[in-house]
């Protein structure tokens, strides 16, 4: 019996979204927002929804992702560069099913490569795309940020903030700054922490949202809320955490909403085109961008 056309296209379509690699920068205007616990726990969701999970971590010391599940990584993206070692060897395992790259210095010294090592990192990277469904880089908040850079890589960014008007600013300050420099479609995404209620959330979302479609002609989405009774933070950033209902709950519903993200025709293209982007954006972005990001937050 012939399939018909419209089970057939659906049928393709499946087949071309389990192919698709997605690449998300969750981010934030500043500190203290809970952007590195935030990361841990949409790893762990993600993981338990059957998806294969790979966290590119620009933090260093002891407050990232690393360093908060108690993993000793003495190897990082700096070593890949080096040639001292592949990136499947500095590549971490939690227990918690998804892997970290620590790539904390590795970052700092992407302005500085030469072409070869340009290409030796992006054929790096090629290896192991096919490892993994969704790429989390946990972006370093504020003005230690590469935010910018990392941002001009991936087409979807979590901008994570606490109902403080600082946080508030500062997070609609970085989406000013990205969306009014670069050109390319980039999607937004809203995660709001420490929120008392969903009432509260959801008006400080609707605020941000109207002023960033008014005056930056940007369309922000919500991603969702963590509650303020089980909030983010270092006393409290593992994934054991989701046995309490309302948090295992926010995890949950933002994982799945990610992972029904719509993808764009040019999504999808590996780990190596990602790296290729954010060498080219590591070139001369840096400096002036977060520059103007902290004058403005």
């Amino acid at each position: 019996m012939t399939e018909p056309i419209h089970d057939q296209a659906e049928g393709l379509r499946r087949l071309l979204v389990q192919n698709f690699l997605r690449i998300v920068t969750l981010t934030s205007g500043g500190t203290g927002t809970g952007n590195t616990t935030a990361v841990i726990n949409l790893a762990a969701a993600l993981t338990r929804n059957g998806k294969s999970v790979l966290v590119i971590d620009e933090n260093t010391g002891a407050g990232n992702v690393c360093g908060l599940l108690g993993l000793n990584a003495h190897r990082d993206l700096l070593d890949v560069i080096r040639r001292d070692k592949t990136v499947q060897e500095v590549i971490a395992s939690s227990i918690h099913g998804f892997s970290i790259l620590p790539a904390g210095r590795g970052m700092r010294a992407l302005e500085k490569l030469n072409a070869g090592d340009r290409a030796h990192l992006i054929g790096s990277f090629a290896h192991i795309t096919p490892s993994f469904d969704v790429v989390l880089i946990d972006a370093a908040p504020g003005k230690a940020s590469r935010s910018l850079s990392l941002a001009l890589s991936s087409h979807e960014i979590v901008v994570v903030a606490s109902p403080e008007a600082a946080s508030i600013t500062a997070a609609y300050a970085l989406i000013k700054h990205i969306g009014g420099n670069y050109q390319n479609k980039r999607r937004y995404h809203i995660l709001i922490n420490k929120a008392v209620t969903g009432i509260e959330a959801n008006t400080i979302f609707s605020n941000m949202e109207s002023a960033a479609r008014r005056y930056l002609g940007i369309s922000l989405q919500f991603l969702g809320y963590i509650p303020y009774e089980h909030k983010l933070c270092p006393d409290n950033p593992l994934p054991e955490s989701l046995s309490a209902a309302s948090f295992g709950a926010a995890f949950q519903h933002a994982a799945e909403s990610l992972i029904d993200w719509p993808f764009e025709e040019d999504e999808g293209r590996g780990l190596e085109r990602f790296m290729q982007c954010l060498l080219q954006g590591s070139s001369g972005s840096q400096g002036a961008g977060m520059n103007a990001v902290t004058a403005e937050s």
